[in-house]
């Protein structure tokens, strides 16, 4: 029997690597996808009226450790501070720890690749952060900047 569609389905494709529409954006435009991951826009307006100032800098990760933990009263909100604490996270080291860059794993999303080869997934440690507090951003960017 001669059905197209299934002859198609069954034919093996050859193995190749898989991507992720942001990992190809960051191909063809790092500096473009790194401004993109560092917008992180709620987190930079809870951080402006906490009266912290978020210029990707090692200190405003210390000061965002000192804010009190408002967002934990809103289960809505909490994973998006999350989030956005993890990539702010990434462009701060990113920015600062030399040889540090985006790298996008295609399911499992970006994480920062240190120029020693070792990978900090940022959001995974933002959502630790906004959920409990731990670990400090402070301290993850600490331990980047070591290696």
């Amino acid at each position: 029997m001669n059905i197209p569609f299934l002859d198609n389905w069954l034919k093996r494709r050859e193995p190749g690597p898989v991507t992720s529409p942001l990992a190809e954006a960051l191909d063809r435009d790092p500096v473009g996808v790194g401004e993109l991951l560092a917008e992180c826009e709620l987190l930079r307006a809870r951080a402006d009226r906490s009266g912290v100032a978020l210029d990707d800098t090692p200190r405003s990760l210390q000061e965002l450790d000192q804010l009190p933990p408002r967002w934990r009263d809103d289960p809505e909100e909490l994973p998006w501070v999350g989030n956005d604490a993890g990539l702010y996270l990434g462009t701060v080291i990113v920015r600062n720890v030399p040889g540090a860059r985006w790298h996008v794993w295609p399911d499992s999303g970006p994480v920062v690749r240190l120029a020693s080869g070792r990978e900090i997934q940022v959001v995974e440690a933002g959502l630790d952060w906004a959920m409990t507090g731990s670990p400090e951003l402070s301290q993850v960017y600490a331990e980047a900047s070591e290696h």
